[in-house]
């Protein structure tokens, strides 16, 4: 029979049971309840859950952050030394690393994972779990290799422990990780050996799916990194395939789809996340194949799903879980505002796509926890430096280019945003600045993976050739861009260089080869829609008409070239009108206060 003193904290430990879940909760009685339970100076084990439940609550339903971690503390500590108290004890530690994680000292954070990786050897599911919680952490430090190697060790550890699903997950979050350290050597290898384990599965066949939606993940963005444009689209199709399986009423929730084994209750995203993700990589494929339309329908309908998304977790507790999709989901707000953007300066649109850009600008200053917004910083001067280029303000423009090449940690960007400052030197003829900066981004000096940018690099070299009338050396230089180009359906680099070599043949009077290489370069550009090649085009074609003689056609591509033009005019000066203009000027601190942004998403 239990003694008065245990009746005491036992009836207490019912009473704050019962106020935290009365409806509505009374927390304030719940926690005065927990916090007299010390009063009884009941056993280690109670006083430790009590540490951690009192922690828990605080994190939750207060803004005592300090008190709730002064409760997880001692909770860890009590509990460290007791044998078989595992849920305690780990998700002490667990709680406790995030906590120091959310207020930037990950230094506090890796020690208690580390120590409470080494006491879990025992324990498949709190093993796995703290590996990844740590390998996470590492990754946002971009400490890539450590966290890798951490991913490395969950792998054996899985494989041990006959996780076989765990094991994949371990896997496929390695390969993330080196495809975001471009390690592609490494990449290929381990994608193949997942791929070979997805496809040999002989376990749940939802789980089967679910892993084949990461891996189609992974294998499509490995080929959009590159430029692979054309390889990748088998693999899309078959993720869109996936994904409606998974989206389908009739599929389990994500506990059903883990099962009841030890160790196996993970999932990479949620189905609702997964099908966001699966829109922007599909956006991501239209932007680069230059099916301008299509990325901003796909960009539409990503927005209104992050919206429901959002709106479905703001019942949510303020836990790790909704603070890691609260994350996520402003993550990929962005990179679909960003895309956005792109489209829209290709297509013209300059007053829409600084619309998005301020919209992302704007994204910049609500960042939630858990998210470095200096880190996104870059890719927005990135964008605001071509959209000064297509302004004519080529002042704005360096500035943004060398802002984002000074702020960027990632060498692909770096090397777009030189690609486009060299064309910014080649319009204001800075030979000198931009023989400079060629031997930086020639296409040997660029890494062997990306093809998209080595085409683009040829590009640049034929239109520095062009302007210096070089042309036989510019003709090289673009069939290299066409072969490149063509070989995985780049269809902007292809217009461009099109139009370029219609140009170059109009300067040396070969109208014929001029017309062969423009009429296919204007059908392009509508396919787009490019505008500015359009422009480009149509100029040629007047001329070229005129050479032949045809009256007629000259005042059709005439007329066509006055219909552009006024439609580029027109859209200019709505620009320069918006207050959202003096963005291109911004280039230190956060973004400039600005009117706020229209709602996320518009037809």
């Amino acid at each position: 029979m239990a003694s008065t003193q245990d009746a005491w904290y036992i009836s207490l430990l019912g009473l704050a049971e019962h106020f935290r879940t009365s409806n509505p909760p009374d927390i304030k009685s719940c926690i005065q309840c927990l916090q007299a339970v010390f009063n009884f100076k009941p056993p280690q084990r109670v006083e430790a859950r009590t540490h951690l439940q009192l922690g828990n609550i605080l994190l939750t339903h207060t803004k005592n952050i300090d008190l709730a971690r002064n409760h997880l503390e001692q909770s860890w500590c009590l509990s460290q030394t007791i044998n078989g108290f595992d849920d305690v004890k780990f998700e002490a530690a667990s709680v406790l690393a995030e906590l120091f994680e959310q207020q930037g000292q990950p230094t506090h954070s890796k020690p208690i994972l580390r120590k409470a990786i080494e006491l879990s050897q025992h324990s498949v599911y709190w093993h796995c779990r703290l590996i990844f919680q740590l390998a996470q952490i590492h990754a946002t430090e971009r400490e890539y290799e450590v966290a890798s190697s951490l991913l490395g060790v969950g792998v054996d550890y899985a494989q041990i422990s006959n996780a076989a699903y765990t094991r994949v997950l371990f896997l496929l979050s390695r390969v993330m990780l080196l495809l975001i350290d471009k390690k592609i050597q490494e990449v290929l290898p381990l994608l193949n050996q997942a791929g070979h384990l997805v496809d040999t599965w002989t376990g749940s066949p939802h789980q089967k799916e679910y892993l084949k939606v990461f891996f189609l993940v992974l294998q499509v963005c490995h080929y959009l990194m590159a430029g692979q444009v054309k390889s990748v689209k088998p693999c899309l199709k078959q993720l869109q395939q996936s994904i409606q399986t998974i989206m389908a009423p009739t599929w389990p929730d994500d506990d059903t789809v883990c099962g009841s084994a030890a160790g196996e209750s993970f999932v990479w995203l949620s189905r609702q996340q997964l099908y966001v993700l699966v829109y922007l990589v599909t956006v991501m494929h239209s932007a680069q194949a230059g099916y301008m339309d299509k990325a901003h329908k796909y960009t539409e309908k990503a927005l209104a799903q992050i919206d429901k998304l959002t709106s479905s977790d703001e019942g949510e507790s303020t836990g790790v879980a909704a603070r890691s999709g609260a994350a996520l989901a402003w993550r990929l707000r962005m990179a679909l505002v960003e895309h956005a953007a792109l489209c829209r300066l290709v297509a013209g649109g300059k007053a829409h796509a600084l619309h998005e850009i301020a919209r992302a600008a704007h994204l910049l200053t609500i960042a939630p926890d858990g998210v470095t917004a200096a880190a996104h910083t870059p890719q927005l001067h990135c964008l605001l430096g071509l959209y000064a280029m297509s302004m004519n303000c080529m002042e704005a423009a360096e500035a943004q280019f060398h802002t984002a090449i000074h702020m960027s940690q990632e060498r692909d960007l770096w090397m777009f945003a030189k690609l486009n400052l060299a064309i910014v030197y080649l319009r204001e003829r800075r030979d000198n600045d931009l023989a400079q900066l060629m031997e930086q981004v020639r296409p040997e000096a660029l890494p062997p993976y990306a093809h998209g940018l080595r085409a683009a690099s040829y590009y640049v070299l034929g239109l520095q050739a062009f302007f210096q009338a070089r042309y036989n050396e510019a003709k090289r230089y673009l069939r290299e861009t066409l072969k490149m180009a063509n070989a995985e359906d780049l269809n902007r680099l292809t217009s461009c260089s099109l139009v370029l070599l219609g140009h170059i043949f109009l300067s040396i009077n070969n109208s014929r080869e001029s017309m062969n290489m423009v009429t296919p370069a204007m059908q392009l550009a509508s396919k787009i829609p490019d505008v500015h090649v359009q422009l480009w085009a149509s100029a040629i074609l007047k001329d070229l008409y005129r050479l032949a003689g045809d009256t007629e056609r000259e005042n059709e591509a005439y007329q066509m070239h006055c219909n552009f033009s006024q439609a580029l005019l027109k859209d200019h000066f709505q620009a320069t009108q918006l207050p959202q203009h003096a963005l291109i000027t911004w280039t230190t601190g956060p973004p400039p206060a600005l009117p706020p942004p229209p709602p996320s998403h518009t037809s």
